[in-house]
């Protein structure tokens, strides 16, 4: 077998795997019952997959200078994926969409309990006087 047979193949195997990956991360987003499981699929196979998929066309196009594009591409989606994601389950659990009887703990509780609080006193208080 030859260089670029096992190339051919290794980038086969590579773009087979990151689309399969990648239709997990879709079929999760359809069945999982909550946010936060949805959350989950949507982030964590769709990152590994699409890695997979630009090391397979970084391997078929067998030219040194796609690579520096790859690797940008893919920096640029683990650097935001997380935040999004982040943000997505934050403002989901501040909206109450998400179900309580799927947590294992709930760390964020205290802290929005408090958050709630704070605002109720201020509100309580009434507008602050702007004139001295």
């Amino acid at each position: 077998m030859n260089t670029d047979a096992v190339l051919d193949l290794a980038a086969g195997v590579c773009l087979v795997t990151g689309a399969l990956m990648s239709l997990a991360a879709g079929i999760g987003l359809l069945r999982f019952p909550d946010l936060l499981s949805r959350m989950h699929a949507a982030t964590k196979p769709q990152v590994f997959g699409l890695l997979l998929l630009l090391a397979g066309l970084g391997l078929q196009l067998r030219s040194w200078a796609v690579v520096p594009v790859l690797v940008v591409a893919w920096l640029l989606q683990l650097l935001t994926v997380p935040v999004s994601a982040h943000m997505v389950g934050r403002a989901g659990y501040r909206t109450k969409h998400l179900r309580k009887d799927t947590l294992s703990g709930d760390e964020l509780d205290a802290v929005v309990q408090k958050a709630a609080a704070e605002e109720q006193l201020r509100a309580a208080e009434g507008p602050a006087d702007l004139n001295p």
